[in-house]
């Protein structure tokens, strides 16, 4: 009898346990297959992409006439845009792809560049014509070479998860279809940048400067690397310490810090060797609740900064996620708000302390600045504002344009029915750079359920 149910009993068990695993392996496909669906939706449109772009450039050497020139070049620009957003969501990260991306950012900056200029006044000089001309050209080069991945793609049935598995065991190397297709577009575009795509029109408008030219102080060594670290974390007596220097490939010096204290709390940081300046930090440690406000952490924020000399510094976002606080401050100097210099910061809301600090743009813009005068008045640029929005604050500041330039704008904070919306208008010539819609509060789904009932 005992036998009997044993048995029973290891029978469900192992019935019970192949369902589980069946269920398991179900879900790991589903999965696996959305994955590959968005790679394949991400190729595709990717090579859509550029044959729409080859034939626009290709337009627009047959254009004239600004009202037919400048809608043109903006659509390719628009383009350029999206093609970057398809390369971003291919598994490519571990593949350099970085001068096809260059590329494409050269297109859209010189088309837009173009594009919103009066060329009434200043029409398409030779050079930039000839210019035109090697980008038609080019764009065909990397068009072909993306379709003929893409007739084999098609041809053999090729999955994407096989190239993000075969980058991710570092097997980029090992025959692969996909992989040598993007390998080919890369040695082409370096191929076309050692050519002719200079000139003093054409330049790579992203606005990174990763060598952080503006740090001042002299190298620190990693004894003082650690005492940073400890200074930063508030961690003085730890003895688990572990320091690295960077790659030689890196274009900029810094040593990575690791903490650990007695309780298995960890904090890593990234500080320059240059000055000695931490770019980000991260402290590992649960969360318990919620003790203090979102006002109390920004007032920890900011004692924090001004601690460790960070000056001038001023709020101009905040949010909560679960038992955090997250803020970003910008610099701030005779009332105009310098965009660029910005810092962000993490604080638990258990305790105050600091768990996250982000400080890579910051040094990589901050210097002393000549802000010029404006060329209009704050009631000028008010008019070239929707007319329908109410302004709740304005000021002065500078942001990154579209062409990784630094502008003096007027800036707006106003509210257009439910929604509210912070705008930027050009202080010289009244452009409107840049319209962003701020996010809303979260409703309470429970709550909207329970009305609902």
């Amino acid at each position: 009898m005992i036998r009997t149910i044993l048995i029973t009993v290891l029978a469900i068990a192992v019935i019970g346990t192949a369902y589980w695993g069946y269920q398991e392996h179900q879900e790991k496909n589903a999965i696996l297959i959305n994955a590959e669906n968005n790679y394949q939706r991400a190729f595709h449109d990717l090579t859509y992409q550029m044959d729409l772009l080859h034939d626009k450039i290709g337009t627009t050497l047959a254009m004239n006439s600004r009202k037919s020139l400048s809608p043109a070049l903006a659509d390719v620009w628009r383009l350029t845009s999206e093609a970057h957003g398809d390369v971003g969501q291919l598994p490519l990260t571990l593949l350099p792809f970085n001068k096809t991306e260059e590329f494409l950012s050269n297109i859209g900056g010189f088309s837009y560049r173009t594009a919103i200029r009066d060329l009434d006044k200043k029409p398409l000089t030779k050079d930039e014509y000839a210019q035109l001309q090697n980008l038609y050209k080019q764009s065909e080069g990397i068009q072909n070479e993306l379709r003929r991945v893409q007739h084999l793609v098609l041809k053999n049935n090729l999955r994407w998860m096989d190239v993000e598995m075969a980058l991710a065991n570092g097997r980029e190397n090992a025959d692969n279809t996909i992989i040598d297709g993007f390998k080919t577009v890369e040695k082409k575009v370096q191929g076309y940048e050692e050519s002719n795509i200079g000139g003093p029109s054409f330049v790579n408008y992203q606005n990174k400067d990763e060598n952080y030219k503006y740090l001042n102080g002299k190298e620190i060594t990693k004894k003082q690397a650690v005492e940073i670290a400890r200074r930063y974390t508030q961690m003085p007596k730890t003895k688990d310490v572990k320091v690295t220097e960077n790659g030689k490939g890196a274009s900029y010096g810094f040593y990575s810090v690791l903490l650990k204290n007695s309780k298995g709390q960890e904090a890593s940081l990234d500080i320059t060797k240059k000055g000695g300046y931490p770019i980000y930090l991260i402290q590992n440690r649960d969360i318990k609740g919620i003790n203090i406000s979102l006002n109390e952490a920004s007032n920890k924020a900011e004692d924090f900064l001004k601690k460790n000399n960070y000056k001038d510094l001023e709020l101009f976002e905040s949010s909560q996620y679960d038992s955090i606080g997250v803020f970003s401050f910008v610099q701030t100097v005779k009332g105009v708000r310098i965009y660029p210099d910005a810092i962000k910061m993490k604080v638990a809301l258990d305790n105050g302390q600091i768990v996250g600090f982000a400080a890579e743009d910051f040094l990589q813009s901050h210097h002393t600045r000549n802000i010029p005068e404006p060329g209009i008045s704050l009631e000028d640029a008010k008019g070239y504002l929707n007319p329908k929005l109410k302004v709740m604050e304005q000021r002065k500041a500078i942001i990154i344009n579209e062409l990784g330039e630094e502008v003096l704008c007027y800036e707006f904070m106003g509210t257009l029915g439910h929604d509210t919306y912070r705008i930027f208008i050009n202080a010289s010539s009244g452009t409107e750079e840049k319209v962003e819609k701020l996010k809303n509060a979260e409703p309470i789904y429970e709550d909207i359920v329970k009305k609902g009932v």
